[in-house]
């Protein structure tokens, strides 16, 4: 007997060994319910370490791409799309696939499922189709009758779901009940201790196909598809594309939201995306990002709706209740360097509550948990950037480090393939749930539809289905609190995956919320020298300074100064005012503080030194047909500011927040081209904005010292 044919002998006698093995103790802890012996972990395999180059055959078109810019350019993109892979997404009636969405970034037009096209005013530059991991391309698979998943009882009640005759608003009720109960039964039931498939699943890490309603080909195939799109339309210089998908998590406790992004730096990628079902701890998903890392293969994970986390997207604690320490700050910040701030559900800048000071914190505020059924009120601490930066530095004191040091971008979290990013030009987010005006109740229902739209409301385990107004019964379905955002925007040298996914790295990164504004952001301290109407503002500002994203290191004691240099949408509106968000650590009374300071006016205003603030420029909205004022307002704002409250010994970070004139906001477009009033009880208008990522100003360590005592830390200054 050669060597071969031993080692094909001995592991037939080991089989039965095995399997009796995992009848008695070994059980994929589907529940959580029952661990699993250490030992019996030396024979698994990680299949989500398994890198697949997805890379395909295509003839290169670039001939004549202009040169690298070593000033760097804004690329304006979108990193949270879903298509029919999402299990949601596909539910709400979306058949848009990857090739569809980046079609549509790169300026083609699209079907909404309700039949009328979606298309962009102009073309982005980078984008990334983001489904869910979690039970990615199942649903679809079970509505199609000819694969065999859709056999089993389970997957009935999803056949020919998304056919053509089935896509209509009627059949909204039916599908919330599928989103709603069906889904979460079918996924919770795992396979009898006895299956073969646990085993497999057992020995492969991939606890998901201990599920009975789980195909790993079919879930393979799907990622592959997206790999494969992505890569497909990825156009060096011209138009980039990255491999990405949604981790998909939440605490046990209370529902919380704690969604990621991974987005991938190369055409390499896992063969399958990890997802909630290998854990819900987020911590988990950093050590297979720093594991995939070691193979060669470079991540990003961007939490995104931490205004729905109930505030446990940015705890002073870690998932599991333990003490922050420098480990898991690390961690952390070398996977996730950026934040998504703006989105279809809401803003996460900062709340009323936690920033009263700033007459800017009531924008776009969603306050439910994400999911939660029926909505439930979502805790505005620990869930807000603004905050989390405080929390930060305040870490930082503590001697636990700093997790929270992050850059910013927006996105949509669109479900259709398409973000509407256009306020006059909305269609909201889940498909055939909120594709029309009656339904994401801007416009009051017509009483033909009041029923079906209880039916709706009842699937999602909604208390009140209907909200009486001045105009009639509207729908109260909560998706009045979305809104039309956001952007990602990155300064690259070139538009390739490198040159922008080292831009997210270096967090040299801003947000919008949909609006084509331009922010420049340096910090240093010889800024002063610079002529701010030269053509060399930027490369000396680059020489001289740091740009957003980056540490300045103390100097002394020479007091920062940073320019700005903001620049609007030429589709949108001018720009009133430029502000910078100061937060610091005093070391006086060892508690952080922030402030609002305006920094530039338009209309060549003053701003005021007592207050801050700049006067009202007199922009107004016409609400009657969204027409707004006319030669007021300013193309660009430029500036040298230096903070007038100043301390060397203040650990503090600086953001830069850029806000347009007012212009209408999508409910008040939905309700004027269907001929009625605003609803009374929204905002009419908003300000359309840009946030950079923060400088963080790093004081000279010996200037300050920490002393922790009895759980308490002193906090006093080195004279």
């Amino acid at each position: 007997m050669n060597l071969k044919s031993k080692k094909i002998f001995y592991f037939l006698l080991l089989l039965p060994v095995l399997y009796i093995a995992q009848l008695l103790i070994i059980d994929i802890d589907v529940n959580k319910k029952r661990p699993i012996l250490n030992i019996f972990k030396l024979m698994q395999d990680d299949s989500a370490l398994e890198i697949v180059d997805f890379s395909v055959d295509k003839k290169t078109t670039n001939s004549n791409l202009p040169k690298p810019n070593k000033d760097r350019n804004p690329y304006y993109g979108d990193l949270h799309v879903h298509t029919k892979y999402s299990f949601d997404a596909y539910v709400f009636g979306i058949t848009a696939s990857p090739d569809d969405a980046y079609r549509y970034a790169k300026g083609d037009g699209i079907l909404h499922p309700l039949g009328y096209e979606m298309k962009l005013r102009e073309p982005l530059d980078f984008y990334s189709v983001t489904d869910h991991g979690f039970y990615m391309g199942m649903i679809q698979a079970f509505a199609d009758t000819t694969t065999e998943i859709s056999k089993k009882d389970f997957a009935k009640p999803f056949h020919d779901l998304n056919r053509k005759d089935n896509l209509t608003v009627e059949s909204a009720g039916e599908r919330s009940d599928l989103f709603s109960s069906i889904i979460g039964a079918v996924i919770a039931e795992p396979h009898p201790n006895w299956h073969p498939s646990m085993i497999k699943a057992w020995l492969t890490k991939n606890t998901q196909q201990a599920l009975k309603s789980f195909d790993y080909d079919i879930h393979k195939s799907a990622w592959a598809d997206i790999a494969r799109s992505a890569n497909e339309h990825n156009d060096p210089g011209k138009f980039t594309t990255f491999i990405g998908y949604e981790f998909t998590t939440s605490t046990d406790i209370e529902g919380g939201n704690l969604h990621r992004n991974v987005i991938f730096n190369s055409s390499e990628a896992s063969i399958r995306p990890w997802t909630r079902i290998d854990s819900l701890n987020p911590e988990d998903l950093w050590t297979w990002q720093d594991q995939l890392r070691e193979k060669g293969v470079d991540t990003v994970s961007i939490p995104h709706n931490s205004n729905g986390s109930n505030g446990q997207m940015f705890e002073m604690e870690s998932f599991l209740g333990r003490a922050i320490d420098q480990g898991y700050s690390d961690k952390r910040m070398r996977n996730e360097p950026l934040v998504e701030v703006t989105q279809v559900k809401g803003t996460s800048e900062t709340h009323p509550l936690l920033s009263p000071d700033d007459d800017w914190a009531d924008f776009e505020i969603m306050d439910v948990r994400v999911g939660s059924r029926p909505p439930t009120y979502s805790r505005p601490s620990g869930g807000y950037v603004r905050e989390a930066y405080l929390n930060g530095l305040t870490l930082e004191f503590t001697q636990q480090g700093n997790p929270y040091k992050f850059g910013l971008i927006g996105s949509s979290d669109t479900h259709t393939g398409a973000g509407a990013f256009d306020e006059s030009n909305y269609w909201s987010k889940v498909g055939l749930l909120d594709g029309d005006a009656e339904n994401r109740g801007s416009v009051p229902l017509a009483p033909e539809n009041r029923e079906r739209l209880e039916e709706y409301m009842a699937a999602f385990n909604q208390p009140q289905s209907t909200i009486a107004l001045e105009q009639g019964d509207y729908a109260n379905t909560g998706f009045t609190q979305w809104g039309a955002s956001g952007l990602a925007v990155a300064w690259a040298e070139e538009n390739t995956r490198d040159s922008i996914f080292k831009a997210f790295k270096r967090k040299e990164t801003f947000a919008t919320t949909g609006s084509r504004i331009a922010v420049r952001f340096f910090g240093g301290f010889d800024l002063s020298s610079i002529d701010l109407n030269s053509d060399n503002l930027v490369s000396d500002s680059y020489k001289k300074g740091v740009t957003m994203g980056a540490d300045l290191m103390s100097d002394g004691d020479k007091t920062p100064e940073f320019i700005v240099w903001a620049q609007k949408d030429k589709n949108g509106a001018s720009l009133q005012r430029v502000q910078i968000i100061k937060g610091w650590m005093d070391t006086t009374s060892g508690r952080p503080s922030e402030k609002v300071y305006d920094i530039a006016c338009s209309d060549g205003l003053e701003v005021d030194p007592i207050t801050h603030r700049c006067p009202d420029n007199g922009a107004r909205v016409n609400i009657a047909d969204c027409s707004i004022s006319k030669n007021v307002g300013s193309s660009e704002l430029k500036t040298l500011w230096r903070d007038p409250e100043f301390k060397s010994s203040d650990k503090s970070f600086y953001y830069v927040r850029v806000l347009e004139n007012p212009t209408c906001r999508w409910s008040t477009w939905d309700a004027i081209k269907r001929g009625f009033k605003p609803r009374e009880d929204l905002h009419d208008t908003i300000q359309e904005r840009a946030w950079s990522s923060p400088i963080w100003f790093i004081p000279d360590p010996s200037d300050v010292v920490v002393v922790p005592l009895g759980g308490t830390v002193p906090i006093r200054n080195i004279n």
